[in-house]
């Protein structure tokens, strides 16, 4: 059984949460990063805090940069960054548990945080809120031109939904969306309306009318 990382009492199944100590577990996690600053960005503000984000660089696979404020420890992506942190931070996901799902957003979950629209940093347009992936339980701040914020807090999340196997299932949901709607295409094709029937038998009639027709006047 693992072990707290700061009290040392024995660790929960399917929980980072220590029930001791309060202390979360990062278990298998190298989410703890170094990174370098690079500059300050002063027409990017933090949309809590409206001061400049920070340019840092999370040295994965050569530079890769993301935006930090340095008050609130919100981050902010280019889109497609955050499925690729995942990617290069959390390994040996082969399996979903779902238990361990629940129980990382009912950890997680933030009941007096207050449902608030925030703007962009970089267009400073409100952004929309919406699921980062099925099951997650993370609302992300999202800019279709721009990218998207996470506050602080949330990345760790996401890591834990990814080594719970979230996305995995994630991926599974969204295979079997897709077949559901192939089959309702072909459903669709193959149970068309009879009426469509009678228009190919008329469009047959006129056919032979009008052979007729030609027939007639040709002799």
């Amino acid at each position: 059984m693992a072990k707290c990382i700061s009290c040392a009492a024995p660790l929960p199944a399917n929980t980072n949460k220590c029930l001791y100590c309060g202390t979360y577990n990062d278990v298998d996690l190298n989410n703890r990063r170094p990174h370098a600053f690079i500059r300050k960005q002063p027409d990017h503000l933090c949309p809590h805090c409206e001061t400049p984000l920070q340019t840092i660089d999370l040295n994965i696979n050569g530079t890769f940069l993301i935006e930090r404020c340095e008050y609130c420890f919100g981050l902010f992506f280019d889109p497609g960054e955050i499925d690729l942190l995942l990617e290069s931070t959390v390994s040996n996901a082969f399996n979903t548990d779902r238990q361990h799902l629940d129980n990382i957003n009912k950890d997680r979950y933030q009941a007096n945080k207050k449902v608030k629209y925030i703007k962009c940093p970089i267009c400073r347009t409100l952004m929309n809120r919406r699921v980062f992936a099925y099951r997650s339980g993370v609302v992300v701040d999202h800019c279709k031109n721009h990218g998207i914020w996470l506050d602080s807090g949330e990345m760790i999340h996401l890591m834990e939904w990814k080594k719970a196997g979230g996305q995995l299932l994630h991926e599974r949901m969204i295979q079997a969306e897709k077949r559901t709607s192939h089959h309702k295409i072909a459903h669709d094709y193959t149970d068309a309306p009879p009426h469509y029937a009678d228009k190919s038998l008329e469009i047959e009639f006129l056919k032979i009318v009008i052979s007729l027709i030609r027939k007639y006047f040709a002799d």
